[in-house]
Protein backbone atom coordinates (compact mmCIF):
# COMPACT_ATOMS: atom_id res chain seq x y z
CA UNK A 1 0.00 0.00 0.00
CA UNK A 2 1.06 3.48 -1.05
CA UNK A 3 0.98 6.02 1.42
CA UNK A 4 -1.13 8.41 -0.53
CA UNK A 5 -3.43 5.13 -0.77
CA UNK A 6 -2.80 4.71 3.04
CA UNK A 7 -3.93 8.48 3.97
CA UNK A 8 -6.93 7.78 2.01
CA UNK A 9 -7.54 4.66 3.45
CA UNK A 10 -7.37 6.33 7.15
CA UNK A 11 -9.47 8.88 6.15
CA UNK A 12 -12.31 6.34 5.38
CA UNK A 13 -11.62 4.63 8.76
CA UNK A 14 -11.58 8.05 10.77
CA UNK A 15 -14.21 9.72 9.42
CA UNK A 16 -17.47 10.44 11.08
CA UNK A 17 -19.47 9.69 8.18
CA UNK A 18 -19.54 5.74 7.31
CA UNK A 19 -16.70 3.93 5.45
CA UNK A 20 -16.82 3.13 2.00
CA UNK A 21 -16.52 -0.91 2.52
CA UNK A 22 -16.35 -1.67 -1.70
CA UNK A 23 -13.53 1.06 -1.93
CA UNK A 24 -11.41 -0.43 1.19
CA UNK A 25 -11.69 -4.00 -0.39
CA UNK A 26 -10.91 -2.48 -3.70
CA UNK A 27 -7.61 -1.46 -1.63
CA UNK A 28 -6.41 -5.21 -1.61
CA UNK A 29 -6.04 -7.78 1.43
CA UNK A 30 -3.83 -5.58 3.36
CA UNK A 31 -6.30 -2.95 3.62
CA UNK A 32 -9.47 -5.55 4.40
CA UNK A 33 -6.99 -7.03 7.18
CA UNK A 34 -6.36 -3.49 8.98
CA UNK A 35 -9.76 -2.21 8.72
CA UNK A 36 -10.95 -5.30 10.31
CA UNK A 37 -8.10 -4.42 13.38
CA UNK A 38 -10.20 -0.79 13.18
CA UNK A 39 -13.15 -2.80 13.64
CA UNK A 40 -11.64 -3.62 17.44
CA UNK A 41 -11.06 0.16 18.24
CA UNK A 42 -14.17 1.39 19.74
CA UNK A 43 -11.17 3.57 21.47
CA UNK A 44 -10.27 5.08 18.55
CA UNK A 45 -13.46 5.09 16.29
CA UNK A 46 -17.08 5.22 16.41
CA UNK A 47 -18.62 2.64 18.02
CA UNK A 48 -21.15 2.88 14.93
CA UNK A 49 -18.28 2.40 12.54
CA UNK A 50 -16.71 -0.47 14.58
CA UNK A 51 -19.93 -2.31 13.68
CA UNK A 52 -20.01 -1.20 10.15
CA UNK A 53 -16.14 -2.60 10.14
CA UNK A 54 -16.94 -5.42 11.42
CA UNK A 55 -19.04 -6.77 8.54
CA UNK A 56 -15.71 -7.53 6.93
CA UNK A 57 -15.31 -10.39 8.83
CA UNK A 58 -18.09 -12.66 6.91
CA UNK A 59 -19.50 -10.71 4.74
CA UNK A 60 -17.04 -9.84 1.79
CA UNK A 61 -17.36 -9.43 -1.51
CA UNK A 62 -18.54 -12.77 -3.02
CA UNK A 63 -16.57 -14.08 -6.79
CA UNK A 64 -18.63 -15.06 -9.56
CA UNK A 65 -20.27 -18.30 -9.57
CA UNK A 66 -18.18 -19.20 -12.68
CA UNK A 67 -14.91 -18.01 -11.01
CA UNK A 68 -15.72 -20.60 -8.39
CA UNK A 69 -16.23 -23.44 -10.68
CA UNK A 70 -12.63 -22.13 -12.60
CA UNK A 71 -11.12 -22.18 -9.37
CA UNK A 72 -12.31 -25.72 -8.45
CA UNK A 73 -11.42 -26.87 -11.68
CA UNK A 74 -8.06 -25.70 -11.93
CA UNK A 75 -7.09 -25.82 -7.77
CA UNK A 76 -8.95 -29.01 -6.21
CA UNK A 77 -7.53 -32.31 -6.33
CA UNK A 78 -8.76 -35.16 -8.51
CA UNK A 79 -9.98 -37.15 -4.76
CA UNK A 80 -12.26 -33.34 -4.37
CA UNK A 81 -13.87 -34.04 -7.71
CA UNK A 82 -14.28 -38.10 -7.44
CA UNK A 83 -16.22 -37.34 -4.19
CA UNK A 84 -18.11 -34.64 -4.17
CA UNK A 85 -21.79 -34.92 -5.25
CA UNK A 86 -23.59 -31.91 -4.81
CA UNK A 87 -22.22 -28.29 -4.39
CA UNK A 88 -24.27 -24.96 -3.84
CA UNK A 89 -23.13 -22.38 -6.10
CA UNK A 90 -24.43 -19.86 -3.26
CA UNK A 91 -21.80 -18.71 -1.00
CA UNK A 92 -23.06 -19.68 2.50
CA UNK A 93 -20.34 -17.04 3.91
CA UNK A 94 -17.10 -14.89 2.42
CA UNK A 95 -14.51 -13.63 4.10
CA UNK A 96 -11.26 -11.31 2.87
CA UNK A 97 -9.33 -14.63 2.12
CA UNK A 98 -11.99 -17.27 0.82
CA UNK A 99 -15.47 -17.70 0.48
CA UNK A 100 -17.60 -20.84 2.01
CA UNK A 101 -19.99 -22.81 0.26
CA UNK A 102 -22.57 -25.96 1.24
CA UNK A 103 -22.19 -29.37 -0.31
CA UNK A 104 -22.23 -32.98 0.10
CA UNK A 105 -20.20 -36.09 -0.14
CA UNK A 106 -21.43 -39.23 -2.45
CA UNK A 107 -21.92 -40.83 1.07
CA UNK A 108 -24.14 -38.72 1.88
CA UNK A 109 -22.19 -36.15 4.55
CA UNK A 110 -22.78 -32.09 4.41
CA UNK A 111 -19.67 -30.69 4.19
CA UNK A 112 -18.65 -27.21 3.73
CA UNK A 113 -16.11 -25.97 0.87
CA UNK A 114 -13.81 -23.49 1.35
CA UNK A 115 -12.19 -21.96 -1.63
CA UNK A 116 -9.09 -18.96 -1.64
CA UNK A 117 -10.67 -16.16 -3.67
CA UNK A 118 -7.26 -15.75 -5.58
CA UNK A 119 -3.80 -14.99 -6.07
CA UNK A 120 -3.73 -12.61 -3.07
CA UNK A 121 -0.50 -13.35 -1.69
CA UNK A 122 2.25 -11.45 -4.22
CA UNK A 123 0.18 -7.99 -3.90
CA UNK A 124 -0.21 -8.61 -0.26
CA UNK A 125 3.24 -9.30 0.15
CA UNK A 126 4.19 -6.20 -2.13
CA UNK A 127 1.69 -3.90 0.09
CA UNK A 128 3.31 -4.84 3.46
CA UNK A 129 7.16 -4.14 1.75
CA UNK A 130 5.91 -1.00 1.08
CA UNK A 131 4.21 -0.25 4.00
CA UNK A 132 7.06 -1.15 6.08
CA UNK A 133 9.76 1.24 4.66
CA UNK A 134 7.73 4.27 5.23
CA UNK A 135 6.40 2.84 9.00
CA UNK A 136 10.12 2.19 9.70
CA UNK A 137 11.15 5.65 8.59
CA UNK A 138 8.39 7.14 11.39
CA UNK A 139 9.36 4.54 14.11
CA UNK A 140 12.94 6.71 14.13
CA UNK A 141 11.19 9.79 14.76
CA UNK A 142 9.19 7.54 17.68
CA UNK A 143 11.50 4.91 19.24
CA UNK A 144 8.84 4.44 22.02
CA UNK A 145 6.02 2.91 19.62
CA UNK A 146 8.46 -0.69 19.17
CA UNK A 147 7.08 -1.18 22.61
CA UNK A 148 3.37 -0.05 22.61
CA UNK A 149 1.42 0.71 19.47
CA UNK A 150 3.92 -0.74 17.45
CA UNK A 151 2.85 -0.16 14.23
CA UNK A 152 5.79 -2.58 12.46
CA UNK A 153 4.53 -4.98 15.01
CA UNK A 154 0.97 -4.86 14.17
CA UNK A 155 2.10 -5.10 10.41
CA UNK A 156 4.07 -8.05 10.94
CA UNK A 157 1.23 -9.81 12.51
CA UNK A 158 -0.91 -9.02 10.04
CA UNK A 159 1.40 -10.45 7.50
CA UNK A 160 2.31 -13.63 9.56
CA UNK A 161 -1.68 -14.78 10.12
CA UNK A 162 -2.40 -13.50 7.01
CA UNK A 163 -0.13 -15.85 4.95
CA UNK A 164 -0.98 -18.76 7.13
CA UNK A 165 -4.64 -18.11 6.27
CA UNK A 166 -3.80 -18.38 2.39
CA UNK A 167 -2.70 -21.73 2.60
CA UNK A 168 -6.41 -23.94 3.79
CA UNK A 169 -4.08 -26.71 5.05
CA UNK A 170 -3.09 -25.05 8.69
CA UNK A 171 -6.36 -24.87 9.52
CA UNK A 172 -6.28 -28.83 9.78
CA UNK A 173 -3.05 -28.25 11.65
CA UNK A 174 -4.12 -25.15 13.99
CA UNK A 175 -7.16 -27.23 14.91
CA UNK A 176 -5.75 -30.27 15.77
CA UNK A 177 -3.19 -28.41 17.57
CA UNK A 178 -5.89 -26.79 19.60
CA UNK A 179 -7.20 -29.90 20.04
CA UNK A 180 -4.24 -31.92 21.23
CA UNK A 181 -3.85 -29.37 23.85
CA UNK A 182 -7.52 -29.37 24.95
CA UNK A 183 -7.31 -33.39 25.66
CA UNK A 184 -3.81 -32.56 27.44
CA UNK A 185 -5.90 -30.32 29.71
CA UNK A 186 -9.10 -32.52 30.36
CA UNK A 187 -8.31 -33.72 33.43
CA UNK A 188 -7.09 -30.05 35.39
CA UNK A 189 -9.24 -27.92 33.15
CA UNK A 190 -12.01 -30.17 31.20
CA UNK A 191 -13.21 -28.18 28.08
CA UNK A 192 -15.99 -30.31 26.84
CA UNK A 193 -18.17 -27.31 25.11
CA UNK A 194 -15.64 -26.52 22.44
CA UNK A 195 -15.45 -28.39 19.41
CA UNK A 196 -13.86 -28.69 16.27
CA UNK A 197 -14.47 -29.20 12.64
CA UNK A 198 -14.05 -32.54 11.06
CA UNK A 199 -11.98 -31.69 8.19
CA UNK A 200 -11.21 -33.91 4.95
CA UNK A 201 -7.47 -33.26 4.42
CA UNK A 202 -7.79 -36.43 1.45
CA UNK A 203 -9.87 -34.04 -0.39
CA UNK A 204 -8.28 -30.80 0.28
CA UNK A 205 -5.23 -28.60 -0.76
CA UNK A 206 -3.67 -25.21 -0.14
CA UNK A 207 -6.61 -23.79 -2.30
CA UNK A 208 -9.26 -25.88 -1.35
CA UNK A 209 -10.60 -27.03 2.29
CA UNK A 210 -13.20 -29.49 2.88
CA UNK A 211 -14.88 -30.12 6.48
CA UNK A 212 -17.57 -30.74 8.13
CA UNK A 213 -21.00 -28.65 7.93
CA UNK A 214 -21.69 -26.71 11.18
CA UNK A 215 -25.47 -26.26 12.29
CA UNK A 216 -25.91 -23.39 14.58
CA UNK A 217 -25.25 -19.68 14.57
CA UNK A 218 -21.93 -17.67 14.46
CA UNK A 219 -21.43 -15.25 17.14
CA UNK A 220 -21.83 -12.35 14.81
CA UNK A 221 -25.18 -13.71 13.88
CA UNK A 222 -25.88 -14.20 17.16
CA UNK A 223 -25.04 -10.53 17.95
CA UNK A 224 -27.47 -9.53 14.78
CA UNK A 225 -30.07 -12.19 16.06
CA UNK A 226 -29.82 -10.66 19.68
CA UNK A 227 -29.70 -13.90 20.79
CA UNK A 228 -26.27 -14.63 22.71
CA UNK A 229 -26.63 -15.59 26.51
CA UNK A 230 -24.31 -14.49 28.65
CA UNK A 231 -23.40 -17.47 29.93
CA UNK A 232 -22.51 -17.99 26.23
CA UNK A 233 -20.22 -15.91 26.15
CA UNK A 234 -18.69 -16.29 29.65
CA UNK A 235 -17.67 -20.11 28.49
CA UNK A 236 -16.08 -18.50 25.25
CA UNK A 237 -13.86 -16.13 27.41
CA UNK A 238 -13.10 -19.39 30.30
CA UNK A 239 -12.28 -21.89 26.81
CA UNK A 240 -10.04 -18.65 25.24
CA UNK A 241 -8.81 -17.71 28.16
CA UNK A 242 -7.16 -20.91 29.24
CA UNK A 243 -5.75 -20.78 25.87
CA UNK A 244 -3.96 -17.96 26.27
CA UNK A 245 -3.26 -17.11 29.73
CA UNK A 246 -2.99 -21.04 30.69
CA UNK A 247 -1.15 -22.24 27.55
CA UNK A 248 0.37 -19.47 25.81
CA UNK A 249 -0.88 -20.98 22.28
CA UNK A 250 -4.31 -19.75 20.74
CA UNK A 251 -7.03 -19.17 18.08
CA UNK A 252 -5.01 -16.12 17.27
CA UNK A 253 -8.26 -14.85 15.25
CA UNK A 254 -11.09 -15.65 17.08
CA UNK A 255 -13.37 -12.72 15.74
CA UNK A 256 -17.31 -13.42 16.43
CA UNK A 257 -18.09 -14.62 12.98
CA UNK A 258 -15.05 -17.35 13.85
CA UNK A 259 -17.05 -18.94 16.26
CA UNK A 260 -20.29 -21.19 15.64
CA UNK A 261 -22.83 -21.89 18.82
CA UNK A 262 -24.01 -24.91 17.42
CA UNK A 263 -27.37 -26.88 18.34
CA UNK A 264 -26.13 -28.45 21.46
CA UNK A 265 -24.23 -25.38 23.11
CA UNK A 266 -21.00 -26.16 22.32
CA UNK A 267 -18.53 -23.36 21.09
CA UNK A 268 -17.15 -24.28 17.71
CA UNK A 269 -13.50 -22.66 16.60
CA UNK A 270 -13.38 -22.66 13.01
CA UNK A 271 -11.00 -20.82 10.71
CA UNK A 272 -7.85 -22.16 12.93
CA UNK A 273 -5.19 -21.42 10.26
CA UNK A 274 -3.75 -18.84 12.43
CA UNK A 275 -2.67 -20.23 15.43
CA UNK A 276 -0.48 -17.90 18.12
CA UNK A 277 1.74 -18.48 20.86
CA UNK A 278 2.45 -15.66 23.30
CA UNK A 279 5.52 -15.12 25.76
CA UNK A 280 5.12 -16.64 28.56
CA UNK A 281 6.15 -13.31 30.23
CA UNK A 282 3.36 -11.61 28.85
CA UNK A 283 0.74 -14.24 29.30
CA UNK A 284 1.50 -14.56 33.06
CA UNK A 285 1.86 -11.17 33.67
CA UNK A 286 -1.42 -10.29 31.94
CA UNK A 287 -3.33 -12.77 33.52
CA UNK A 288 -1.95 -12.02 37.25
CA UNK A 289 -2.46 -7.90 36.03
CA UNK A 290 -6.58 -9.18 35.60
CA UNK A 291 -6.43 -11.42 38.64
CA UNK A 292 -5.62 -9.00 40.94
CA UNK A 293 -7.45 -6.03 39.06
CA UNK A 294 -10.92 -8.45 40.11
CA UNK A 295 -10.20 -8.56 43.65
CA UNK A 296 -9.88 -5.19 44.08
CA UNK A 297 -5.58 -5.04 44.54
CA UNK A 298 -4.89 -2.16 42.27
CA UNK A 299 -1.06 -1.76 43.95
CA UNK A 300 -0.78 -5.89 42.65
CA UNK A 301 -2.33 -5.39 39.28
CA UNK A 302 0.08 -2.89 38.86
CA UNK A 303 2.91 -4.68 39.75
CA UNK A 304 2.24 -7.27 37.51
CA UNK A 305 3.12 -4.97 34.94
CA UNK A 306 6.00 -3.75 36.24
CA UNK A 307 7.26 -7.44 36.12
CA UNK A 308 7.69 -6.92 32.46
CA UNK A 309 10.18 -4.92 32.86
CA UNK A 310 13.89 -6.02 32.34
CA UNK A 311 15.11 -4.42 35.79
CA UNK A 312 12.71 -2.79 38.25
CA UNK A 313 12.68 1.13 37.54
CA UNK A 314 13.59 3.71 40.24
CA UNK A 315 11.57 4.16 42.82
CA UNK A 316 9.96 7.52 41.62
CA UNK A 317 9.35 5.91 38.52
CA UNK A 318 7.15 3.68 39.79
CA UNK A 319 5.48 5.77 42.16
CA UNK A 320 4.49 7.88 38.89
CA UNK A 321 3.76 5.21 37.24
CA UNK A 322 1.01 3.71 39.93
CA UNK A 323 -0.37 7.51 40.29
CA UNK A 324 -0.72 6.97 36.73
CA UNK A 325 -2.23 4.10 36.80
CA UNK A 326 -4.93 4.83 39.53
CA UNK A 327 -5.90 8.11 37.28
CA UNK A 328 -6.70 5.27 34.66
CA UNK A 329 -8.49 2.74 36.79
CA UNK A 330 -10.54 5.49 38.83
CA UNK A 331 -13.54 3.63 39.58
CA UNK A 332 -12.97 1.38 36.77
CA UNK A 333 -14.48 -1.87 39.37
CA UNK A 334 -17.80 0.15 39.04
CA UNK A 335 -18.36 1.17 35.60
CA UNK A 336 -19.91 -1.29 32.63
CA UNK A 337 -17.92 -1.86 29.42
CA UNK A 338 -20.59 0.98 27.97
CA UNK A 339 -19.07 3.49 30.46
CA UNK A 340 -15.32 2.52 30.06
CA UNK A 341 -14.37 -0.06 27.12
CA UNK A 342 -11.90 -2.53 28.72
CA UNK A 343 -10.15 -1.93 25.08
CA UNK A 344 -9.50 1.94 25.48
CA UNK A 345 -8.27 1.41 29.38
CA UNK A 346 -5.90 -1.75 28.29
CA UNK A 347 -4.24 0.79 25.81
CA UNK A 348 -3.75 3.59 27.85
CA UNK A 349 -2.56 0.95 30.38
CA UNK A 350 0.18 -0.08 27.89
CA UNK A 351 1.04 2.94 27.16
CA UNK A 352 1.29 3.72 30.42
CA UNK A 353 3.43 0.81 31.93
CA UNK A 354 6.61 1.24 28.75
CA UNK A 355 6.76 4.69 29.10
CA UNK A 356 6.01 5.06 32.54
CA UNK A 357 7.93 1.62 33.93
CA UNK A 358 9.79 0.31 31.34
CA UNK A 359 7.88 -2.52 30.08
CA UNK A 360 8.49 -4.55 27.28
CA UNK A 361 5.82 -6.70 25.27
CA UNK A 362 7.36 -7.61 22.67
CA UNK A 363 6.34 -7.61 19.15
CA UNK A 364 4.89 -11.20 20.05
CA UNK A 365 3.05 -9.79 22.49
CA UNK A 366 0.10 -8.12 20.02
CA UNK A 367 -1.91 -11.15 19.45
CA UNK A 368 -3.07 -11.51 22.80
CA UNK A 369 -3.61 -8.06 23.24
CA UNK A 370 -5.68 -7.97 19.76
CA UNK A 371 -7.77 -11.26 21.46
CA UNK A 372 -8.63 -9.21 24.67
CA UNK A 373 -9.79 -6.64 22.06
CA UNK A 374 -12.06 -8.98 20.54
CA UNK A 375 -13.21 -10.20 23.81
CA UNK A 376 -14.25 -6.88 24.75
CA UNK A 377 -16.13 -6.08 21.45
CA UNK A 378 -18.17 -8.67 21.79
CA UNK A 379 -19.36 -7.64 25.11
CA UNK A 380 -19.59 -4.01 23.99
CA UNK A 381 -22.27 -5.32 21.29
CA UNK A 382 -23.86 -7.75 23.37
CA UNK A 383 -23.94 -6.44 27.29
CA UNK A 384 -22.82 -3.16 27.42
CA UNK A 385 -24.46 -2.85 30.84
CA UNK A 386 -22.11 -6.23 32.09
CA UNK A 387 -18.75 -4.75 34.90
CA UNK A 388 -16.60 -7.23 32.77
CA UNK A 389 -13.90 -7.37 35.39
CA UNK A 390 -16.05 -8.80 38.12
CA UNK A 391 -17.61 -11.48 35.19
CA UNK A 392 -14.29 -12.44 34.61
CA UNK A 393 -13.43 -13.43 38.78
CA UNK A 394 -14.55 -16.54 38.91
CA UNK A 395 -13.01 -17.68 35.33
CA UNK A 396 -9.79 -16.17 36.81
CA UNK A 397 -9.80 -17.80 39.80
CA UNK A 398 -10.43 -21.55 37.94
CA UNK A 399 -7.31 -20.43 35.88
CA UNK A 400 -5.22 -20.02 38.72
CA UNK A 401 -5.96 -23.46 39.93
CA UNK A 402 -6.84 -25.31 37.50
CA UNK A 403 -3.85 -24.26 34.83
CA UNK A 404 -1.26 -23.98 37.84
CA UNK A 405 -1.63 -20.14 37.46
CA UNK A 406 -0.39 -17.16 40.43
Amino acid sequence: MRLLKFALFMRQITRKSPANIDWIQNQGLLAIKLAQIFALRPDIISLEKCKQLQTLYSAAATIPTENVFKILKEKAPDSYHENISWFDVEPLAAASVGQVHRARLKTGENVVVKVIKEDHERKFKRDVRRMSQWLKLAMILSPKLRKVGNPIALLEHVEDYTLRELDLRNEIIGATKLRAIKEELSEDFPMPRLRFPKYYPELSNRHVLVSELIEGQTLEQGIINSNLDWDDLLELFRIHGAFMFGVGTFHGDLHPGNCILDPRGNLVFIDNGAICEAPRKVSRSLFNFFLHLSSGDKDMAFESLISLAERRPRSDKVEEFKRDMHDIYQDFENLSVGEQSLTEVMMKTVRSAVENAGADYGEEGFPIIRSLMYMDGLVIRTYPEVKLISEMRDSLDEFKSGLKLG
